[in-house]
């Protein structure tokens, strides 16, 4: 084998050093493309700066609050809220919504399910969920509470929204974001109230997390 034809030491080092050379280019390459996008997404959210969905208590009302025994609960409330997006140039979409009412930090009806939907610019919706529970174990001391409110002639309940939102800015939708809304509803509760449904009409604004 002649001289010219072999390959010295030398030489195929520097092919190896090209080829880290190349993946290396293309590394940063593919770095640089990520973090303009990324840099371009921040940009835009900053610049739009969505702020959170705003909720309110248009009507609830309690149609069964009843202990089927010593620490069983059966319970029946309707419940009314507006969500309004306050956002003039963000769209907001809600996932995976459960309400449910509690008590003095009981849970005293089930979750019940909203379906997902898409709020424009500034736009509001009418969400309507029907509470229930059947059974539902309570602590020893719910029969007494309740008592204890019927004679102050006031029963104050929360009413709880769990779950997830996107934002939506132009084409682009960001990932999810856990969404807790706590509504409280204070309703005359006494001996001297008819017979009826107990309810609250006041349009309490609720307060809000994202």
């Amino acid at each position: 084998m002649s001289k010219l034809d072999s390959k010295s030491p030398k030489h195929c080092a520097d092919k190896g050093l090209n080829i880290d050379k190349f993946y290396k280019k293309l590394y940063w390459s593919g770095f640089a493309f990520l973090f303009s996008v990324l840099s371009l997404i921040l940009l835009v959210w900053l610049i739009l700066h969505p702020t959170k969905p705003e909720f309110s208590l248009k009507e609830a009302d309690i149609y069964q609050l009843s202990l089927s025994g010593p620490h069983l609960l059966n319970s029946s409330i309707q419940l009314t809220l507006l969500s309004k997006n306050p956002n003039t140039k963000v769209g907001i979409y809600y996932d995976m919504i459960q309400v449910y009412a509690a008590y003095k930090g009981q849970q005293i009806t089930v979750d019940t399910s909203l379906p997902p939907f898409y709020q424009g610019y500034e736009e509001s919706n009418l969400l309507t969920a029907s509470l229930v529970g059947t059974g539902l174990p309570v602590a020893p001391s719910f029969g007494y509470e309740v008592g204890r409110d019927q004679t102050a002639g006031k029963l104050v309940l929360s009413l709880k929204l769990d779950g997830r939102v996107r934002w939506k800015v132009g084409t682009w939708v960001s990932g999810r974001y856990r969404l807790n809304v706590n509504c409280v509803a204070v309703m005359a509760f006494g001996p001297a109230i008819p017979s009826g449904p107990l309810s609250s009409k006041e349009g309490t604004q609720c307060s809000t997390s994202v």
